[in-house]
């Protein structure tokens, strides 16, 4: 009686202490080929490499087109998922360029007559100027005896007021032919003015800032001659430049007039400057394969120089409408394939060829093979390529190891199988 007591009692014993019976080991299936290819043996061997063949048990076997991982491994791997959903595509065009004076902005101050340089006042290149400011005094010759010959004429006018009308019309064209040389020459309208009201010639001449700017040419010296035509400034008004950006040739559809522009340059770290795209050249340029796009920019505290460096940021939207899209990390690029892998829960990943779109900076267009809501693997998905041998998995889309080339004409024949594993696990 104490014996069958004892038998009794020593297993309850043994589990009040902890010890459990061993879990049964899991059933061995087959021993699949270690490189994915369509060969499996009931028996563990070695493939031509000399690698041994990988055990698969019962619960391990891989769907049909689906790749399996462990929960392990998946938290190993790291593995992210993201939805598929519809958003608008967009996509920054960067490039770069450089800040030029804005062409319809630019002055000459080059005199129609000759004459010599008496006194300048603006004798420094880089000088800031304002419109009317005296830029310098010169001497003609010429302009000094046309004034002479207008008032002679003027006077005869005046004089011959009593006698006939013939005298009078041949002084008073006269008096108009030298007015308009005066003014041919560039001869400001209140300069013509003082010369009537005063009845006196100057010696010297005035010539004034055509508008308000900054000198970017001084050619003018003084006591020096010069003759019709001789530019001896050129000043350019600041308060607006052109910026013109290199824009690569795929990228010239995205951009367009009137879109706002983002400019920094190095000279200040930090600070944003905004313009507007207002021309978009006709031609590419054969060597760099890029476009120029003339941009509006706004100076009006003289902070931007001509000749600066400028990187450019555009706003393209790609797409009027919002479309379907998956982040770009989730493609997986085979030559002529694109492929992703679709999270089916419990540690199931299906690999499924799509169609792309439009490219935007982040994230790509669907045109086929995910439908929006889907899981798509965004992280990793290159290790679960390599650790659960997505290749042996898309030999159901006809496909070789090499994700987009075609299966080859002959596969290779299988080792006979064990009676356990069934036909269904070829190819794993």
């Amino acid at each position: 009686m104490k014996r069958v007591l004892v038998i009794i009692l020593l297993p309850l014993a043994l589990v009040g202490l902890g010890w459990n019976a061993p879990a049964a080991e899991p059933k061995l299936l087959y021993y699949r080929n270690p490189m994915g290819l369509p060969d499996t043996s009931p028996v563990p061997k070695k493939d031509s490499m000399g690698m041994d063949y990988i055990p698969v048990y019962e619960g391990d076997e891989q769907p049909e087109g689906q790749v399996k991982i462990s929960p392990e491994k998946v938290q190993k791997l790291g593995v992210k998922t993201e939805v598929a959903s519809v958003r608008p595509l967009t996509r920054p065009v960067r490039v770069v360029g450089t800040v030029q004076v804005d062409e319809r902005r630019l002055y000459t101050v080059a005199p129609r007559f000759e004459g010599w340089i008496q006194k300048l006042h603006v004798n420094a290149t880089g000088q800031a100027v304002k419109r009317g400011e005296i830029l310098m005094e010169v001497y003609s010759p010429e302009l000094v005896s046309t004034q002479q010959e207008y008032l002679l004429a003027l006077g005869g006018v005046r004089s011959l007021g009593e006698a006939g009308a013939e005298a009078q019309t041949g002084m008073r064209r006269l008096a108009d032919a030298a007015l308009q040389r005066l003014r041919n020459w560039g001869i400001p309208e209140d300069e013509l003015q003082r010369l009537r009201k005063e009845g006196q010639a100057r010696q010297l001449l005035t010539l004034r800032a055509p508008v308000n700017g900054v000198v970017l040419e001084k050619m003018a010296v003084q006591g020096m001659r010069f003759m019709p035509g001789d530019v001896l400034y050129r000043i350019a008004d600041l308060s607006s430049l052109w910026l013109l950006a290199d824009v690569f040739e795929q990228d010239l559809g995205l951009v367009h007039l009137d879109q706002a522009v983002n400019i920094s340059v190095n000279a200040y770290p930090g600070k944003v400057f905004s313009g507007t795209v207002a021309f978009i050249y006709p031609a590419v340029n054969p060597q760099t394969r890029t476009g120029q796009a003339r941009i509006e920019l706004p100076n009006p505290a003289g902070l931007l120089k001509p000749a600066m460096y400028a990187s450019v940021e555009l706003a393209a939207s790609q797409h009027q409408a919002d479309v379907l899209t998956i982040p770009t990390s989730a493609v997986l690029y085979s030559g002529t394939r694109q492929m992703v892998l679709i999270d089916k829960g419990e540690g199931r990943y299906e690999p499924r060829p799509v169609e792309l779109g439009l490219q935007g900076d982040n994230y790509v267009q669907v045109l086929k093979g995910v439908a929006e809501g889907e899981q798509v693997v965004v992280s990793a998905n290159f290790l679960i390529d390599a650790e659960s041998n997505l290749k042996a998995a898309l030999s159901s889309f006809g496909v070789h190891a090499g994700h987009g080339a075609a299966a080859p004409a002959e596969a290779e024949t299988p080792a006979p199988q064990s009676p356990s594993a069934p036909h269904a696990h070829e190819g794993h």
